[in-house]
């Protein structure tokens, strides 16, 4: 994400965003998931995440079966993410 290569779409519930979110990310919530509600990537990849990387896959297969390319998803989800060291914000 540093980098610019990549556009992280967060699937999670408005609620959870607002208690720690992920810099950068955009929400689109699963409950109401619409795959032409994904922001434009312009040229970067689009990486799912979630929680702990559930519903992150279920959003990645329908925006497939919607026909966009978007078929990556981030293994671990928040819970990964900040195991590995990275940097959440607060307030969503």
């Amino acid at each position: 994400m540093a980098e610019g290569r990549y556009l992280l779409v967060d699937v999670r519930e408005p609620n959870e965003v607002a208690a720690e979110a992920y810099p950068g990310g955009v929400v689109v919530p699963l409950s109401t998931f619409d795959p032409q509600a994904i922001p434009d990537p312009q040229g970067k990849d689009v990486v799912f995440a979630c929680r702990s990387g559930k519903r992150s896959v279920t959003a990645s297969l329908a925006a497939q079966v919607a026909g966009l390319p978007h078929d990556k998803h981030l293994a671990g989800g928040m819970l990964g993410w900040k195991a590995a060291g990275l940097p959440t914000k607060a307030g969503g």
